[in-house]
């Protein structure tokens, strides 16, 4: 019988044994659904590292479902067991699963008979290769396994709960599994077949049967809909249908061990075992963090972004294991790219921040570890029986050496680490800032008062990290000082040196976050939202989002890259704005204050007149030509008598030492300036005038936007401008004239809607003059009009007054909208006959008012007033004709 392999027609590729899976449970009535992202919806999961995690609140019964039957390939990462990466056959960090789901519809035979149908008839595997498992109590599927798909019982093996039960968690939805291994082996026959024998056995395909409930006791009760959730691995399959040794050399993978081996001048086949393994690593971790950032993980020490960070320090410390001695992240990223972008286009749409990702770490973690590899390297020199904890913790402290690093490059030697002694000289570490932190007892603004006055400058390290290892100095907790502070707290803290720039310069203070061990060892993570400076101390405020901190902890102190970036842009990008304003307006123009946030800036500046819609044209376009043109920004200290003879600027408020800070665009820019920059104009990439105004006499504001927020601003416009394109069914070009001409039309007919109201309200009005009460010489008419608004209202008034002569005494109120009681309109109109009896209608109809919640009033002759209780109309109108009634009869 012919193999899988040799068979013509089957699968063979990676990507025909994923289309096949997809297109076999397609025709069976499954949705084919899009892979979800490796950032997982569920809060509680760091990554997606299960084919079914996307669909969990669907078996939770928290979502809908999707489907009835479903099926995907779905982006894992795995890192729990990354020491077997390269060492193992199968272990992987990214891998894809295949799977069908069943959210209610079929269940145990259905799944069982399809997995059988593709595994033999589909990818043309021998039954003689494939033993089957099963739950130890699932009578069902066995019975099934046996009868229905006839499988050999010998090859059906009976699992403990610990290999073949399921549970989404210790209570909820689980049931029994039943898998599907691959036997390489089939010559040693059928008695005692041992699964845990990974030479001969592996596991390829999972069918989870969600049947039951478990309670908090344990009790297990059947679901009224159960479901199916199975799972078959790509690269497994790869590795049986392509008959290659290891998972690492199938078509998935080995393109980018090939690209690797071409980078370091080796050759795969002739390495030892060692240099294989760590070809295998960057095949592996290559696709894995080009995955990762193309789903929008950003290197950090915290949560996924940690996990990131490792795996690209991994690759490149094995590429230089291997030789490799230049950067070539970038080159892996690019063939990982190419092998992966027809199932994943979204790494094409995302390559360029993809690779700028990789460029950036690359370079950062190249610094760190030729300054820890020379001092590791003296270490060894001498032969050492184990790496000591002082060492260790220099090598961490001094210079950002990872821990892990370090036990890896030693066990690399034969040698441990001293981990032991790295925590003592952590915690002697803790207790020398403990003697240097100061202890406050003040309110929250004394309390930082204090902390400037008694603490040493705080050391900035942001110009050249965005993160740094720093010490707690003090702290102030929810107001209070305190030597301690909990999850949930509110905290203002000093370190002994941080890379979060301080507000200051019209620059806000960055974002980010510190994280570190903590006091009880548990972790903590600070959310810093602010850095404020007093006295050349920087206080970070934040909230303690898990652990406890204190006085004396050392932590990592990571600036939120993100913000950090736009608020460069916005910087540099104000910096240009008042040079654009001196070559366009006027040399002489100066600074009166500015704004440097995250998603704008503002200028405030010294001008006698508005600046034009054309000059604003002209600055805009200088500006984004001097960023087109890519200027090198050139920092550097001196003396501020040079600084200000080579005619740099001062910023507005500023206060400036005898040595400052320089920040030269060369050709269009000089100034003093503390603030952090782009390094080069490019990195703005667009600038845009979203308004020009006066605050205050001979004082203008320009506010604008540069760099991301840019893409933000125009967005928006354009979703405006295509609402309004869709609506008056007109092209960009023609909104402003059909609008023009909208405007003329509306006026008119505004104009002659108020007459015809007008109209309508006198044919009203006339009929109501029948009704109009005789008292002695006096004409008395109250009486209600609705759905009349206030000018028809007035209208009507006069009109009837007119008609009843000089003693006419006219009250009318109705509703606007007769649905609407919350608008009430009275009007009052007397003849000069009544005024002179001493009738006047401004307080007068302001009286009736009052009686439906409002007021109002006007002239003698003709007033109008409102009220917001359309209720009390009719009783008011009464009481106003009663009480007319009265005076007029005197």
């Amino acid at each position: 019988m012919a193999t899988a392999a040799s068979r013509p027609g089957l699968p063979r590729s990676g990507a025909e044994i994923r289309e096949a899976f997809l297109d076999f449970y397609e025709q069976r009535g499954h949705r084919r659904m899009a892979s979800a992202s490796l950032i997982p919806e569920d809060p509680t999961v760091l990554l997606t590292i299960a084919g079914m995690l996307p669909f969990k609140p669907v078996f939770l019964g928290q979502q809908p479902r999707p489907a009835a039957r479903a099926t995907s390939s779905q982006k894992c990462i795995r890192t729990n067991d990354i020491e077997n990466v390269g060492r193992t056959a199968r272990h992987h960090t990214f891998f894809e699963m295949l799977g069908n789901f069943s959210f209610g519809d079929y269940f145990k035979q259905q799944a069982i008979q399809w997995a059988w149908e593709l595994s033999t008839e589909v990818f043309g595997l021998s039954p003689k290769n494939l033993v089957v498992s099963v739950f130890r109590e699932d009578e069902e599927a066995e019975t099934i396994w046996r009868d229905v798909v006839g499988v050999n019982p010998k090859r059906i093996i009976r699992m403990d709960e610990a290999d073949n039960f399921w549970a989404s968690g210790p209570t909820g939805p689980c049931g029994p599994c039943s898998e599907i291994y691959y036997d390489f082996r089939p010559e040693h026959g059928d008695d005692g077949i041992d699964l845990e024998d990974d030479s001969r056995f592996i596991e390829f395909y999972n069918l989870v049967f969600m049947q039951y409930n478990r309670d908090a006791e344990g009790t297990l009760t059947p679901l009224a809909a159960r479901n199916i959730d199975t799972g078959m691995g790509l690269e497994r399959m790869a590795q049986i249908l392509q008959q290659v040794p290891n998972n690492y050399e199938t078509d998935l993978i080995y393109p980018l061990i090939e690209t690797a081996a071409a980078l370091a001048g080796v050759d795969y086949r002739q390495l030892d075992e060692k240099g294989r393994t760590s070809l295998k690593v960057i095949g592996d971790h290559s696709r894995a963090i080009t995955q990762l950032i193309c789903d929008g993980v950003a290197a950090s020490n915290l949560g996924r972004g940690y996990i990131l960070r490792r795996l690209l320090r991994r690759v490149v410390r094995h590429g230089r294991l291997l030789g490799i001695d230049k950067p070539f992240l970038t080159a892996m990223g690019e063939a990982a790219i190419a092998l992966m972008e027809t199932a994943y286009p979204q790494l094409i749409e995302r390559r360029e921040v993809i690779l700028a990702e990789l460029q950036r770490e690359e370079a950062r973690f190249l610094e760190t570890l030729e300054r820890g590899e020379k001092l590791l390297a003296e270490v060894l020199s001498s032969k050492p029986k184990q790496i000591t904890g002082e060492q260790a913790f220099e090598l961490y402290d001094t210079y950002g050496f990872p821990l892990e690093l370090t036990e890896e490059i030693a066990e690399e030697h034969g040698l441990t680490v001293d981990l032991a002694g790295f925590e003592a000289a952590m915690e002697e570490q803790r207790q020398r800032a403990k003697a240097a932190a100061v202890s406050i007892d003040l309110t929250l603004q004394g309390a930082i008062e204090q902390m400037a006055a008694e603490l040493e400058a705080t050391s900035f390290k942001g110009y050249e990290q965005l993160e740094h290892p720093s010490c707690v100095l003090a702290l102030v907790v929810n107001g209070e000082p305190a030597e301690r502070a909990s999850a949930g707290d509110s905290v203002q803290l000093v370190l002994d040196s941080t890379p979060f720039y301080g507000e200051g310069g019209g620059q806000v203070g960055d974002r980010g976050v510190l994280s570190g061990e903590g006091s009880s060892g548990e972790g903590v993570i600070v959310a810093i939202d602010g850095v404020s400076r007093n006295r050349s101390v920087f206080v970070h405020s934040g909230r303690i989002e898990r652990g406890s901190l204190a006085v004396g902890d050392l932590v990592n102190a990571q600036v939120d890259r993100a913000c950090r970036r736009r608020a460069q842009a916005n910087h540099t990008a104000t910096h240009l704005l008042q040079a654009a304003l001196k070559q366009v307006v006027d040399p002489g123009i100066g600074q009166a204050g500015s704004l440097v946030d995250f998603d704008r800036l503002r200028f405030d500046f010294h001008c006698p007149r508005a600046v034009t819609p054309a000059e604003l044209e002209r600055i805009e376009a200088l500006i984004n030509g001097w960023i087109a043109e890519a200027h090198t920004l050139e920092v550097q200290d001196m003396a501020i008598e040079t600084a200000k003879a080579a005619g740099a600027v001062a910023m507005f408020g500023e206060k400036y030492a005898d040595v400052v800070r320089v920040v030269d665009v060369p050709g269009v820019s000089m100034e003093l300036c503390g603030g952090t920059h782009v390094a080069n104009t490019a990195e703005i990439g667009l600038f845009k005038i979203v308004s020009e105004s006066g605050v205050a006499a001979g004082i203008r504001r320009i506010e604008a936007v540069a760099g991301p927020a840019v893409l933000a601003y125009l967005n928006e416009r354009d979703a405006v401008v295509k609402q309004l394109g869709e609506r008056f069914k007109a092209q960009p070009g023609e909104i402003v004239d059909r609008v023009s001409a909208l405007q003329e039309e509306l006026k008119a007919t505004g104009k002659s809607l108020a007459s015809a109201r007008e109209e309508l309200a006198l044919a009203k009005a006339a009929a109501l003059t029948a009704r109009a009460e005789a008292v002695g010489d006096f004409q008395l008419l109250v009486a209600r009009l609705d759905r009349v608004d206030g000018a028809g209202l007035q209208s009507a008034a006069q009109g009837l007054a007119d008609q009843l002569g000089d003693g006419a005494a006219v009250v009318l109120g109705g509703l606007p909208d007769p649905t609407d009681l919350g608008k009430v309109i009275l009007v009052a109109a007397f003849g000069k006959d009544v005024i002179a009896a001493g009738q006047k209608a401004g307080p007068f109809i302001g009286g009736v008012a009052k009686a439906c919640g409002g007021g109002g009033g006007g002239r003698p002759n003709l007033a109008q007033a409102g009220g917001r209780d359309g209720a009390a109309l009719d009783q008011a109108l009464r009481s106003a004709r009663d009480s007319l009634l009265a005076q007029l009869q005197r």
